[in-house]
């Protein structure tokens, strides 16, 4: 039975490989520098930004190799559901990027070049767009309050009596029992009132749980933890 090596090479040329890798390369910076520059969160990760470009150059590379063989498409598809990721993502934001580059490096890789470079310039324009002008941004910012109590005892209306003097809303989100029993932790979304500064709160609150621990987590809407 003859063996023979079939090399498929010849199917895109070697500049069709350059141009598609290195258009992906320069469109997955340039969305890298977007997300970079429009960042809010204090959970920038380098990490993540160099594999927006890596993607974007393998996706490239992957449609070069599927091309128009559907075969080859549903091998590629098994090969990489093996795949398993664990790192969680913790902005949906994040999630959209990933897709942008994916899109771009299928642009790029199927050889719809001019594609490829109007849809990374216009999404990229509305991302910095939806940025600079806070669109959909919801202007009510609330605080997480933690309080740690003494389990004998009853703290809960002390705790509500110094919440109601400094916040316009506050609403129990859960207890928790922490230190083997020892402690018991509330916690609390509340309002501040206009002139209230959290260290007033955790002054007052501090007065009423005997000396534990208080916490005020301010800007959590925006922050991620």
């Amino acid at each position: 039975m003859p063996f023979e090596l079939q090399d498929l090479t010849g199917t895109f040329s070697v500049t069709d490989i350059v141009v598609a890798l290195c258009l992906s390369f320069v469109l997955s910076a340039a969305i890298g520098w977007v997300y970079r520059a429009t960042h809010r969160n204090v959970s920038y990760s380098q990490s993540y930004v160099q594999t927006l470009v890596i993607l974007g150059m393998l996706i490239a590379l992957i449609m070069l190799v599927v091309g128009s063989n559907i075969a080859r498409a549903f091998a590629l598809v098994g090969a990489l559901s093996v795949v398993r990721f664990r790192n969680a993502i913790k902005e949906t934001r994040d999630v959209g990027f990933i897709f942008l580059v994916m899109g771009v490096g299928m642009a790029a890789g199927t050889r719809f070049y001019l594609l490829a470079i109007v849809a990374t310039v216009t999404i990229c324009l509305v991302i910095f767009v939806m940025y600079r002008f806070s669109w959909f941004q919801l202007n009510v910012q609330r605080q997480v309050v933690k309080v740690q109590v003494p389990p004998d005892g009853s703290y809960t209306a002390a705790i509500q009596d110094a919440l109601i003097r400094h916040t316009t809303e506050f609403e129990l989100v859960s207890m928790e029992s922490i230190r083997g029993g020892a402690l018991t932790e509330l916690m609390y979304t509340v309002r501040l009132k206009k002139g209230t500064e959290p260290g007033s709160l955790i002054t007052a609150l501090g007065e009423v749980n005997s000396g534990q621990r208080v916490t005020v987590l301010t800007g959590y809407d925006q922050t991620d933890l």
